[in-house]
């Protein structure tokens, strides 16, 4: 018997572009999107990815900021996310990241629990961006390093707690 999942993991990866997506230093990076962004719909654990009008999320505005770019999405488990993050086509190009993407200090990657079947918005997203940066992993926002388990206390509203809301640029 197949145990129904209460809960996914949502996942947000934003970065900070080097140049326009349309010149020759990011040829290889554009290239490349879309076969891992079929890679991993095609993993095992994938649930959902966030999709603009290019077929990808590159035009979906995230910050406020023209520079960057957002990937958001949802897995089954963290162990799901991991497997095909550090596998095949998508790890090589992690690898290269420096080629494409500013280096940046400050958190520009976040996870947390989704009641199943519910998908993230781009503003819940840089909430839970904003709340990492501001207070370290807590089960509200964590990365893969410091993850908390599905059903963690946090708000139920999925909503930031007070005074966090997604309106200023860190």
């Amino acid at each position: 018997m197949t145990e129904t999942a209460v809960h996914e993991l949502a996942q947000v990866n934003i970065a900070r572009l080097l140049a326009p997506l349309d010149s020759p230093r990011l040829k290889d990076f554009v290239d490349a999107l879309d076969p891992v962004n079929g890679d991993a719909e095609a993993a095992d654990g994938f649930v959902w990815r966030l999709v603009g009008d290019a077929g990808n999320a590159t035009d979906v505005p995230v910050f406020g900021d023209r520079w960057m770019i957002v990937n958001l999405s949802v897995w089954r488990d963290t162990d799901a996310l991991t497997a095909f993050m550090y596998r095949g086509r998508h790890r090589e190009m992690l690898a290269r990241r420096r080629e494409w993407f500013e280096r940046v200090e400050e958190a520009m990657v976040a996870l947390w629990w989704v009641p199943a079947g519910r998908r993230p918005t781009v503003a819940e997203a840089e909430a839970r961006v904003l709340h990492l940066r501001a207070h370290g992993p807590t089960p509200y926002a964590f990365t893969l390093r410091t993850a908390f388990p599905a059903g963690a206390s946090e708000p139920a509203t999925g909503e930031a707690p007070e005074g966090l809301g997604c309106s200023a640029v860190q």
